[in-house]
């Protein structure tokens, strides 16, 4: 009997260090499985960090290469809004001395429209003076007469004179003015030539269409202007002189119509 209570008595100590085993042991699992969690959020949160500081490096990345890209875009526009600039300033300055030139071409000829004017002028100034002393020297009565048919023949030519100076004058202003158009045409064909852009080849085009037709033009003006003086009717509409007759009385004589 005795024996039976000490084997009860042995099983129920080994029962309950069996139970205190298990409940170290769970306390140790779940101990382990605490420190297994807590590594484990560790280690997540060392890589949720991670992830996010390569997340905002590559976004800082990405951030300076659009500014990069922006500035490069910003200093191409800048520099074609300069070079064209740089394009107009060339083409206003070539303009400019081409017209200076012209005027100046223009101005040279008036001088020597001038020169030749006054050279003209002092030529028939000087057969004037000659028509006075010859008529001086015949006498007074013939004299007054063949003055006043000098000076009636002086006011034709020189009227017919001015004419012609002012026909040529035009002429040559009009000629000044076909041989820029047609240097404006040439230069526009040129640059049509060289160009590639099919737009500016169509402004191109159009502005080469006026000028060739205002080229064209001057040439008309011109065959209109110099119709007249290269043999045809007087610009006033003025008949052709009528023939003279056959001169019957003596040189000698200063009545006489036919001097």
């Amino acid at each position: 009997m005795s024996e039976q209570k000490e084997s009860s008595v042995l099983f129920s100590l080994k029962e309950l260090m069996n139970l205190e085993e298990d409940r170290i042991k769970t306390e140790e699992d779940a101990k382990a499985q605490q420190v297994r969690a807590a590594e484990e959020a560790r280690a997540a949160a060392e890589r949720a960090a991670i992830q996010a500081e390569e997340s905002r490096i590559a976004a800082e990345a990405e951030r300076r290469r659009l500014d990069e890209q922006r500035q490069r875009e910003e200093t191409a526009r800048l520099e074609a809004i300069r070079q064209a600039e740089v394009e107009k300033a060339r083409l206003e300055a070539e303009g400019q001395t081409r017209m200076a030139a012209l005027a100046a071409q223009q101005q040279h000829e008036r001088q020597l429209v001038t020169i030749k004017s006054d050279q003209s002028k002092k030529t028939l100034r000087n057969a004037l003076i000659g028509v006075v002393v010859a008529v001086l020297a015949i006498g007074t009565v013939s004299g007054v007469l063949v003055y006043n048919k000098a000076q009636e023949t002086a006011k034709k030519e020189a009227a017919l004179r001015a004419e012609a100076d002012a026909t040529k004058a035009e002429l040559d202003k009009l000629n000044s003015d076909l041989r820029a158009k047609a240097q404006a045409v040439k230069d526009l064909e040129d640059a049509f030539g060289k160009e590639k852009d099919e737009r500016k080849k169509a402004e191109l085009q159009a502005a080469l269409n006026q000028a060739k037709a205002a080229e064209e033009e001057t040439k008309t003006k011109i065959t209109k202007v110099g119709g007249p003086a290269a043999g045809g009717p007087a610009a006033g509409g003025d008949k052709p002189p009528a023939a003279k007759p056959v001169c019957t009385c003596k040189s000698t004589d200063p009545l006489c119509d036919c001097l």
